[in-house]
């Protein structure tokens, strides 16, 4: 028994001290020692040329006494001053002028500590070195302390350089684009010794910066010549570094990288980096289909989205697609709590864990499980969190799926809303907000005239309430959602094709979830009670061109390597989307933001409606679209 105690002792002793003694650790401690030298070796070195290159018997014993306390003030200033975590492969003026400081601080400090102890007879009755000394000592000092950092540094460079003029893995890399994030992202490039590829070639529409060079790499030529480029430079990867072009340009600079067939990546933004001391490099993405939507960056009025700050907002629907980047969005603005409501538990689950991650707790995150046709659960819910403000996304939203299902979408969808709203307006909510979609004007679907049905629900209430702002946000398809057409061409991508669409002439209003999200929040700050806000999706997308442009983004030629296939219109589907119908366009305004517009509510029957929402639990299933027509006029189905 002892023997084995003393065995497991020995392991454990062991194990701490591999975890002690790692790598780094190991580094810190021997550039530790390298200074201990070259700090007192620096004072003899001084004292020797100070004496015209000899060391008296006197002199030894002069310095001797002084190492430990010159020990202490230097090394224990250079920990102080974080010198030894510093990573010294990212050395640059900061770290020098750092290590200087430090040594001439250090040095005045044991200059005063030696005056000190001589005039108070301490220095073993020894005078202290001349002045000079110091002087000299602290330029030794700095020479061989911030000298063999930057030897350090410029081997690494050399190496780097040496890697990059032999090439990486074959990867001879173009950058487009010769302003800070490209130093930048070729700055990463060379500390990390090339593992990316190898740099060759920069193109860029300055003037001014043509046939000069970025980091010795030579800006050879324009946007225009690309293509010419690629040849000459044998180039087969493009990096995209202009985070300051417009939507449309970049578009343009991307459309003609990727006619060249390189494998086309893009640099991160500042909002994609998540820090400042993030890594572009290691940020450095595929260039995705939604780069090219040329959609121009939204900008938001942080003042106008305080009304969730403090407060307690719920999302139904908060797992979704929508719905899940909606609770983000509003976490941003710090609400005291946030209360996602759905029916399915994982994606809310998931959700709330993010968060949590994310934000520490503050917002709190709570989850509750239930459906929007059951107003007694509802009635729990506002009773037990009494939200301010509630964002409405819960919905059917396929809409081949609500063609085979109408009822459901009816219960789900119009019932669901006047549920949620009831509820909203019975216990004092402050705003509610509708998340619609350009599908409810002039519907041609089931899914499209339950959400007009919603949007009428909406203005309803906001006639009838006791004080809540009611709204509705419409905008069209969003990119990435769960059933949207990105993650199915992707999907089909994988599979080797064929990518279906509908129709050649087929086009949509296409916008991403983050966009979505943060503009409906916006939209909810700017209601007084009754708009319809309609989102600016900029212009139609042919959904052809987006299954072309993904095919080329994977490095395949479209109708050759990966075909595309036309099916034909589903059930319901029309050839384009509107987003607001013809006798609103008279009382269509802008709003305070450019990307936002309000539409006058039309006038409709209230009295009329709430019997026909009463009348949902009677309705048979072969009812249902004779119903959706009496609600809706312009309802034509196909």
């Amino acid at each position: 028994m002892r023997v084995k105690y003393e065995i497991k002792n020995n392991f454990n002793e062991v194990k701490f001290l591999k975890k002690f003694l790692t790598r780094s650790r190991m580094q810190q401690l021997l550039l530790i020692a390298f200074d201990i030298i070259v700090v007192n070796g620096s004072y003899f070195l001084s004292l020797y040329l100070h004496n015209f290159f000899r060391l008296y018997e006197g002199d030894i014993d002069r310095l001797v006494p002084r190492i430990p306390y010159v020990t202490v003030v230097y090394i224990g200033l250079f920990l102080l001053r974080n010198l030894y975590k510093n990573l010294w492969k990212y050395m640059g003026f900061y770290e020098l002028t750092n290590t200087v400081l430090c040594a001439g601080i250090s040095t005045a400090i044991c200059f005063t500590i030696d005056y000190i102890l001589m005039k108070a007879g301490f220095l073993f009755g020894i005078n202290c070195p001349p002045f000079a000394v110091y002087v000299e000592a602290f330029l030794f000092i700095c020479c061989f302390c911030a000298g063999i950092r930057t030897l350090y540094k410029a081997y690494r460079a050399m190496r780097s350089d040496k890697k990059r003029r032999r090439g990486v893995a074959n990867k001879r890399i173009m950058i487009i684009g010769a302003g800070d994030m490209a130093n930048a992202v070729l700055y990463e490039m060379s500390i990390s010794g090339y593992r990316f590829g190898s740099p060759v070639v920069i193109a860029d529409d300055d003037d001014k910066k043509q046939k000069l060079r970025i980091r010795d790499i030579p800006v050879a030529g324009k946007i225009a010549d690309i293509p010419r480029l690629v040849k000459e430079f044998d180039v087969n990867e493009i990096i995209y570094c202009i985070p300051s072009a417009s939507a449309q340009r970049k578009r343009e600079i991307l459309e003609i990288a990727m006619a060249t067939g390189c494998n086309l990546k893009t640099a991160p933004n500042i909002d994609e980096l998540g820090g400042p001391n993030k890594s572009y490099t290691d940020k450095i993405r595929k260039v995705d289909v939604l780069d090219l939507l040329s959609r121009p960056e939204i900008k938001l009025d942080p003042d106008v989205c305080k009304y969730v700050t403090g407060e307690t907002v719920l999302v139904t629907g908060g797992g979704g697609s929508i719905g899940s980047e909606l609770c983000r969005q509003i976490a941003r603005y710090q609400p005291e709590k946030i209360v996602i409501f759905d029916i399915y538990e994982n994606n809310a689950f998931t959700l709330k864990n993010s968060l949590d991650r994310k934000y520490c707790g503050a917002p709190q995150i709570e989850i509750r499980i239930g459906s929007v046709r059951d107003l007694a659960r509802l009635r729990e819910i506002f009773e037990e969190f009494n939200p301010s403000s509630v964002f409405h996304a819960a919905a059917h939203k396929h809409v081949p799926l609500m063609e085979d299902s109408p009822y459901e979408a009816v219960k789900n969808n119009i019932l669901g809303t006047y549920n949620t709203a009831f509820c909203a307006n019975e216990y004092g909510v402050k705003n509610f907000v509708l998340l619609s979609t350009d599908k409810a004007v002039n519907p041609t679907n089931v899914m499209g005239a339950t959400k007009r049905v919603c949007e009428l629900v909406v203005q309803h209430f906001s006639k009838i309430t006791k004080g809540t702002k009611f709204a509705a946000v419409r905008f069209g398809n969003v990119l990435g959602s769960n059933g949207s057409v990105i993650p199915i061409f992707k999907e089909q991508l994988e599979q080797g094709g064929p990518l279906t669409v509908t129709h050649p002439d087929i086009t949509r209003y296409f916008m991403t979830i983050p966009e979505a999200s943060q503009l409906v929040v916006q939209a909810g700050g700017l209601a007084k009670g009754g708009e319809i806000f309609v989102l600016d999706m900029g212009e139609p997308v042919k959904i052809v061109s987006l299954a072309e442009n993904l095919i080329k983004l994977s490095g395949f030629e479209p109708y050759k390597d990966i075909d595309i296939q036309f099916t034909g219109l589903r059930p319901g589907e029309k050839l384009y989307e509107e987003l607001s119908m013809e006798e609103e366009l008279d009382g269509r305004k802008k709003t305070s933001n450019d990307k936002i517009f309000v539409t006058a509510p039309l006038e409709i029957d209230d009295e009329q409606l709430e019997k026909d929402i009463k009348a949902i639990s009677d309705l048979k299933p072969d009812e249902v679209r004779d119903y959706l027509k009496r609600l809706v006029p312009n309802y034509k189905h196909k």
